[in-house]
């Protein structure tokens, strides 16, 4: 009885929803200026004469920016905290993108937006949501993951229909501009309210055990964890990080930032086009929660296979997709699993790993996930230059999404959570 009297309830709400809901916004806004090449590439050409590879080399240099800074802002991260790496990110994209406005020769755009917005994006989006969810949620960490990346394909949901529509009525600066101000915006709130860890308020993270042995547990596990030079020596690491290469190569690099002006050559109109991706981002955001969710549960290797596997099918029949409808379905069968495969990514370098170092960690694992997508975005334009089309590109990804599926069957943890907690202990 006077246990039961003793015995501290577990509260209903916590300060880490109000964490996660700042760093869902701030997500969200990141994934909408890295939506927008898609967008651009046809204006920069029809207004500067620019071809293809061109502005497609400037879209990989950001997409490398993006991907190195990520592993940089993992170590910042473990080091300052989440709340100042927010803050700076936001501040260094709305730097790369004011004076894009006043932009005349190539080298502006490759270090306007090749440079200052890939690293910004990359200081926000590459790192940010792992860190988050492993610091302030010891239960529900997969689910948490797949809304922070629910949030990538809400930003690409919102921002690229607008900015399409922007484009077509009042230019492609004034889409920059509004880009630009509503990554300002997002940074009023980080500022206010994002906290780098729940004992900065005297708290546990969510669904921590409440007792002494509970938060002596908890610091053993924030404290425990290779470094990255003892990750990188396991095979483990270097089966996500290529497993990831080939999601970037397949996803934002080559769907990303080439569907666009593929379905305007094939007959379908931009508007139409951007309607498209932005169904992939709305069924993104069912299929990544719904990826969250099971990754709590299943064979994380498994469903990774599974996503690659089905990603590699759809993509080898984008060519053939001639009407609208086929276009639209092609939308919903990729959109399902475009970021599906984050959540369990995320999950099992926390696994295997640990918690201490897992913003460096994760920001290399990241980092190979960018390279492979900047690969695709620049060979995408230079085959498209020598060829006309962009037929070869998707079969390539499609190859690629196979070997990417047998790579992560080939992990040693499943991934689940006993299991998961097996290894981290055994690792102590």
């Amino acid at each position: 009885m006077t246990s039961q009297a003793t015995a501290s309830p577990r509260p209903r709400w916590h300060y880490a929803f109000v964490v996660g809901a700042v760093t869902f916004a701030v997500i969200l806004v990141t994934a909408g200026v890295r939506a927008a090449p898609g967008a651009l590439i046809l204006s920069f050409q029809t207004e500067y004469g620019w071809n293809r590879a061109s502005i497609s080399l400037a879209i990989a240099i950001s997409i490398l920016a993006y991907g190195f800074g990520a592993p940089i802002a993992g170590g910042l991260i473990d080091r300052f905290g989440p709340r100042r790496l927010a803050i700076a990110g936001c501040s260094l994209i709305a730097a790369g993108l004011l004076p894009m406005l006043w932009m005349t020769q190539e080298w502006q755009l490759f270090l306007f937006w090749g440079l200052i917005v890939g690293v910004g994006t990359g200081a926000v989006g590459g790192v940010l949501g792992a860190t988050v969810a492993t610091r302030w949620f010891k239960t529900r960490r997969g689910m948490v993951v797949g809304l922070f990346s629910a949030a990538s394909s809400a930003g690409q949901l919102i921002f690229l229909p607008s900015l399409v529509a922007l484009i077509g009525t009042s230019g492609w600066r004034t889409a920059v501009a509004g880009m630009a101000a509503v990554v300002l915006l997002a940074a009023v709130p980080t500022l206010l309210f994002l906290r780098d860890r729940p004992a900065d308020l005297g708290l546990r993270p969510f669904g921590a055990d409440a007792t002494a042995a509970g938060d002596a547990d908890e610091r053993a596990e924030a404290a425990h964890g290779m470094t990255l030079r003892q990750a990188t020596r396991t095979r483990d690491f270097w089966l996500l990080a290529g497993s990831f290469f080939v999601c970037g190569y397949t996803s934002n690099g080559l769907i990303g930032t080439h569907l666009i002006p593929h379905a305007v050559e094939h007959g379908f109109s931009q508007a139409t086009a951007a309607s498209a991706v932005g169904l992939m981002g709305m069924m993104n955001v069912i299929g990544t929660l719904a990826s969250g969710w099971l990754t709590d549960r299943y064979d994380n290797r498994k469903l990774l296979a599974g996503y690659y596997s089905f990603r590699a099918l759809s993509i080898v029949f984008l060519p053939v997709i001639l009407a609208i409808p086929e276009l639209f379905l092609f939308a919903i069968v990729y959109g399902l699993d475009w970021i599906a495969t984050v959540p369990p990514t995320i999950n099992l370098t926390a696994r295997l790993f640990g918690r201490a170092h897992m913003g460096t960690i994760y920001g290399w694992i990241f980092c190979s996930h960018m390279i492979g997508a900047a690969l695709a975005a620049y060979l995408g334009g230079v085959v498209h230059d020598a060829l006309g089309d962009y037929t070869s590109m998707f079969l390539s990804a499609g190859l690629l999404g196979f070997i990417a599926a047998a790579l992560a069957l080939r992990i040693s943890v499943a991934g689940r959570p006993e299991r998961g907690l097996e290894v981290i202990a055994a690792t102590a």
